[in-house]
């Protein structure tokens, strides 16, 4: 029996009102779900690992710059059509493993700026050829990301694609207010403290343009979130702003003290603490970005593995075992890609219990 029977399905990608679904679940219950950037289907894979292991829900979300890679480096990509085949490529791959692991998965993407947006009106081709055959779209959800634009700019390209997306019960995720610190090609590093932080007034904006389209939508508001790893003291994080929106817009809608209107996102999770988390949760944050944790992770277990077995890996055969041994079976990559695959699961198996999301979803797994 699953914990999460309010689902149309509980295995696999899932789309439209059941993502609103568990993200109201969530909220209710207090958990947040980590968003993991993929970059090939060895990292899907780590992540769908212990999201099944640890009976959570997960997000898997693919970047601009991940989707290229998905594609291959090696093929151009000025006009970001790579980035738009390796999306697709990516979302097909997941779609058709993830059902084994016995979850609920929410496939993504990552910020997409305004000079990226042709990635963005890619994909949304892709989910509309991908809803005339199958009902839903290929993606459960994309994220607009037009901080550095004005915020009546970015308010109303976000109206204009969720008019859209909404065709398709789609979810939209968008920013407001500056994430700092530098992300696979989003580089916020030098931006005005201010930016860092955004008003109630701005969240709720964003709030009553969108709301009469769908009530499916996320906002990713800055409250001194940055990008990357950062020394305790150096990032002035203040997740009590989230408490803030929330009083702002429970009030302006006219709804009791202490409801939680908002479905509020999280970016710029590494190094923050626990504390820091759990107060952000506690606002109404659903959704919690991870990246730089996960590629460290998954690099120490390759680099754990290479150092261990340095001496089986300098030639194809002769090792300490004698002159004409093979050593085939320490450099197959399945080898020491699965070790990377390991220790990244570890990791986010970590930010699920950070998250208060581990456990949080019982139902039998095929594997």
């Amino acid at each position: 029996m699953s914990t999460f029977d309010f689902l149309s399905r509980k295995s696999g990608v899932i789309y439209g009102d059941d993502v609103r679904k568990l993200f109201e679940y969530a909220r209710e219950r207090k958990f947040a779900i980590p968003s993991i950037n993929v970059t090939s289907s060895s990292t899907a894979v780590a992540v769908l690992e212990a999201a099944r292991d640890n009976k959570s829900p997960v997000m898997l979300q693919v970047s601009q710059g991940g989707a290229a890679f998905f594609q291959g480096k090696g093929v151009n990509n000025k006009d970001l059509s790579a980035s738009v085949t390796g999306s697709i490529a990516a979302a097909l791959l997941i779609r058709t493993i993830a059902p084994a692991y016995g979850i609920p998965v929410i496939l993504h993407t990552d910020h997409c700026q305004k000079k990226w947006l042709p990635w963005f009106d890619g994909m949304l081709d892709a989910d509309e050829e991908y809803f005339k055959t199958h009902g839903e779209p290929l993606f459960s959800s994309h994220m607009l990301d037009l901080s550095e634009e004005t915020d009546d700019e970015n308010i109303a390209i976000c109206v204009k694609y969720f008019k859209r997306m909404t065709k398709m019960n789609q979810w939209l995720e968008m920013e407001i207010g500056i994430t700092g610190g530098e992300e696979d090609g989003v580089n916020n590093e030098n931006a005005d403290k201010d930016s860092l932080y955004t008003s109630p007034e701005t969240v709720f904006a964003v709030h009553k343009a969108l709301a009469p389209i769908s009530p499916n939508f996320a906002i990713a508001a800055a409250f001194g979130n940055v990008h990357g790893v950062y020394k305790p003291g150096n990032v002035e994080l203040r997740p009590s702003i989230l408490g803030e929106h929330q009083a702002y817009a429970a009030q302006q809608l006219g709804l009791k003290n202490g409801s939680k209107p908002l479905f509020l996102v999280f970016h710029g999770g590494s190094g923050s603490s626990q504390q820091e988390f759990n107060t952000a949760i506690n606002h109404g944050v659903v959704k919690v970005n991870l990246d730089t944790d996960c590629q460290y992770a998954y690099t120490i277990g390759s680099r754990d593995y290479i150092l261990k077995n340095k001496d089986y890996l300098q030639s194809m055969i002769g090792n300490p075992q004698g002159a004409d041994k093979p050593n085939k079976k320490y450099f197959d990559p399945r080898v020491w890609i699965r070790e990377s695959e390991k220790t990244m699961s570890g990791r986010v198996k970590e930010a699920l219990e950070v998250f208060h999301a581990a456990g949080t979803f019982k139902s039998e797994s095929k594997l």
